[in-house]
């Protein structure tokens, strides 16, 4: 007979996108104990079923705080087949993001979303798909941390709610970069190499900027590490369009253009899709509260 388990639920900062969710999810399911792991880049929260709380839980919150991630437990355990508790879908109380740490986020949030909005300009000056779809990236992590941000205080429902507008949005901006790489697939057009890796050399910047915002508000090596992965994987996009430039120059082809346009716009709409599906999941749980 399966051992019973309890349900519990965190409040996680720190993320930014659907892959910092399966990190998280990864780690969790590594403690033992650990019968389900679910984590919602549209809510952000981990909900997570264990046979012991007492013993599992310091854990679980050592193997996810240990990636660069913040936990903050919600209401009280609910046991399987109990009624749930009415604080439970509360939010905590997030004493450590701090002023100056939500002046930080939202000097980030205005980063990638405004950096984002120059580079699809930047994209129809160059005629760069690869930079069109780099630019979406940069208003997608733009508007995910925009959602965290602001939705703290906001219900189960409130917030699946403006993830699963948020997610629709994006979605139909990866389609329309899907949509108008392929229309360059069979009209020739090479872009202007100059200021397409000119803007993806200033993308780069403006994510290292972000990540030296937030440097100072994280706490432990643990966490610097993280910062440092999350800039990471956003300037891998950038110099992959810079590379696209030189090789479209080298090789006076559009196709490295397009290659990486697909590539970027396929993990955006990965990204796009990971935040419905989390968002209408979010709705159905609201639904049964």
């Amino acid at each position: 007979m399966a051992a019973a388990t309890d349900t519990i639920r965190y409040h996680v900062t720190g993320m930014d996108c659907a892959s910092c969710a399966a990190k998280i999810e990864g780690a969790a399911r590594k403690v033992e104990g650990v019968d389900e792991v679910k984590v919602s880049i549209a809510s952000q929260i981990m909900t997570l079923n264990v046979d012991d709380p007492q013993t599992r839980l310091p854990a679980i919150e050592q193997a996810v705080t240990s990636l660069g991630y913040q936990l903050d437990r919600i209401g009280q355990p609910k046991v399987a087949g109990a009624e749930t508790d009415e604080d439970d879908d509360k939010i905590p109380d997030l004493s450590h993001v701090t002023p100056a740490y939500k002046r930080a986020l939202w000097i980030v949030v205005l980063l990638n979303v405004g950096y984002g909005v120059i580079e699809i300009f930047g994209s129809f000056l160059s005629g760069s798909q690869a930079l069109q779809a780099d630019a979406l990236d940069f208003v997608g992590d733009g508007l995910i941390s925009f959602l965290g941000l602001i939705a703290v205080g906001w219900g189960l429902a409130a917030r699946a709610k403006a993830a699963l507008l948020q997610g629709v949005f994006l979605g139909l901006l990866g389609l329309g970069v899907i949509g108008s790489t392929l229309y360059r697939v069979f009209v020739e057009h090479e872009p202007e190499t100059l200021l397409m890796g000119g803007f993806a050399v200033v993308a780069f910047i403006v994510n290292v900027a972000a990540a030296l915002v937030l440097l100072p508000h994280r706490k432990g090596d643990a966490n610097m590490r993280a910062v440092w992965l999350f800039s990471r994987n956003d300037a891998i996009g950038n110099l992959a369009v810079v590379v696209a430039a030189v090789l479209v120059w080298a090789l006076s082809s559009s196709w490295p253009d397009l290659l990486v346009a697909f590539a970027v716009a396929g993990l955006f709409l990965q990204s796009a899709w990971s935040i419905i599906r989390d968002a209408r999941s979010d709705l159905k749980q609201a639904g049964r509260a």
